[in-house]
């Protein structure tokens, strides 16, 4: 793979194209790392697309699957892969060999959109490796690091053997949902409380002492050797009953790695699928606002600067396919970019802030047109500060949502088919949102590592009005018996009634 990855340069008709559109994304305001591109045949492009952009990762035969797939849906005209972007300093983008002019256009200002958005959004200042020194911009050198990464998982294959290493890797993919997305972003505050030493002069926490009748004895019955011992018993008492962790851990994989039973092996692969995890994570969390930043670019870019006349017929044939919605799923970047040029008219036009909140006179909202000309400034505010979840809360409005014919639907049993449930706007952001939450997976914590006092690990489900699939948290359990090398408990909500689902390492239990 790396052979050839990185000897793909374009062509000199592709240079020039590049570097006009990279002037007109700046023209515009756009902030992005250096971005290099890339031409590739199409077996290639499948290969490094199995492999989540990178030119290498560590040895796994579900990127073998995922190849063979990729190739099969190509060949039979399933799908074609027009673009990868891999979120890198500098970053690192791929085009498909083969693909026509106006193609390669849209494909370049697009990728443009998806660096600008990498640099600036919040969510991937978790990505960032360190800052440059001289200059203080972030380093993310994520290409080195999953290459560092399979060199590591080969090395301990070499030494264990690879069956034993892709068995321990399929119990740690099992458990890479279940991270903290807001951990890095955490600031662990200390308060004056924590930093003080305990007392044990307080009521009802005196240390045990031996009855004094006389004041002046007190130095002779409880002497300060008498009394130390008595504190450090306490203290250990104390500590025998602190439950760890303190408070419910949605980092279960931190938690593991830090705590399991491991073999240094076992260690090493745990914490390369947890890093890569992590890096992962902020792309789940902005796919909506992504996607929509990059289409709103490239449309914007190919529409006003870049599209020769020739070529606007093929370039919204083209959009006509991206922006395509169905019934069966979302379309993120239809719905991404749709919500932007709202905001942007919304803030052109000041409908914003309290009288127009407060203004519920139809005829008045639909004329209403303060002409500020914000719009511009704001989406690049969003672009930098939201998330889907925080983007959708603040910006989904009653009228974007009958503008946009948005709808909730679910399965009808009595039809056998999917149908629409509701178009009341609450009800659609509703699960618009909950859909969006912890990017669709469950929110499982850690509550004890020492359960029932014998070393069992006790995890909770935070139960959002959905049941567990049953099968999906019976493999779950079993990877982390595999990594914990003890019996597992999960505490979840089963018809309303709280349950617990056990494995010991040789079956599974429910008990109420």
């Amino acid at each position: 793979m790396s052979q050839f990855a990185l000897k793909t340069s374009l062509p000199s008709y592709l240079r020039d194209e590049q570097q006009k559109i990279e002037a007109h994304a700046k023209g515009y305001g756009l902030d992005f790392f250096a971005t290099m591109f890339e031409v590739l045949p199409y077996d290639h492009m499948n290969e490094i697309a199995s492999y989540g952009g990178f030119p290498s990762r560590y040895p796994h035969w579900r990127f073998g699957m995922a190849y063979e797939e990729l190739k099969k849906s190509s060949e039979y005209g399933l799908s074609t892969i027009y673009e990868m972007v891999i979120n890198n300093s500098p970053a690192v983008a791929y085009l498909l060999e083969g693909n026509s002019l106006v193609d390669q256009k849209i494909v370049m200002a697009h990728v443009y959109g998806h660096v600008d958005f990498f640099k600036n959004n919040f969510a991937f200042a978790s990505t960032d490796q360190g800052k440059n020194p001289e200059t203080g911009a972030p380093i993310r050198k994520w290409i080195d690091a999953m290459a560092n990464h399979g060199a590591v998982i080969r090395r301990w294959a070499n030494r264990v053997g690879i069956e034993k290493i892709e068995a321990f890797i399929d119990d740690c993919l099992s458990l890479e949902n279940l991270i903290d997305p807001h951990r890095p972003h955490a600031r662990k505050s200390v308060t004056d409380s924590a930093l003080e030493e305990p007392s044990y002069d307080k009521p009802g926490e005196e240390l045990p002492r031996l009855r004094v009748d006389r004041d002046y004895m007190e130095s002779y019955i409880n002497p300060d050797a008498y009394m130390q011992a008595q504190r450090k018993k306490v203290e250990d008492e104390a500590s025998k009953q602190k439950k760890t962790p303190e408070e419910p851990d949605r980092d279960v994989m931190g938690f593991l790695l830090e705590h399991a039973s491991l073999e240094a092996w076992e260690r090493d692969v745990l914490a390369v699928v947890r890093r890569e995890a992590y890096y992962f994570a902020p792309q789940a969390q902005t796919k909506i606002m992504n996607e929509g930043w990059a289409t709103y670019w490239h449309s914007k870019i190919l529409t006003e600067k870049a599209a020769e006349g020739s070529e606007i017929i093929d370039y919204a044939d083209r959009c006509a396919g991206v922006l395509a919605t169905t019934k069966e799923r979302l379309n993120p970047y239809k719905l991404g970019v749709e919500l932007y040029r709202h905001i942007e008219e919304r803030w052109n036009k000041g409908q914003f802030g309290k009288e127009w909140d407060e203004c519920d006179d139809l005829a008045t909202r639909q004329s209403w047109d303060r002409r500020l000309g914000l719009g511009r400034k704001k989406i690049f505010e969003v672009r930098s500060h939201y998330t889907d979840i925080t983007f959708i809360d603040e910006f989904l409005t009653p009228d974007f949502a009958a503008e946009q014919k948005l709808f909730a639907f679910g399965w009808s049993n009595k039809n056998d088919r999917f149908e629409v449930e509701t178009r009341q706007f609450q009800a659609v952001k509703k699960k618009l949102l909950f859909q969006l939450t912890n990017a669709g997976n469950p929110v499982v914590s850690v509550e004890d590592k020492n359960h029932k006092n014998r070393g069992e690990l006790l995890l909770s489900h935070d139960h959002q009005g959905i049941d567990l699939r049953q099968d999906y948290a019976q493999a779950v359990l079993v990877a982390l018996e595999r990594v914990w090398h003890r019996p597992v408990e999960l505490r979840t909500l089963v018809e309303g009634k709280t349950v617990y689902l056990r494995f010991d390492g040789n079956a599974h239990k429910v008990k109420t």
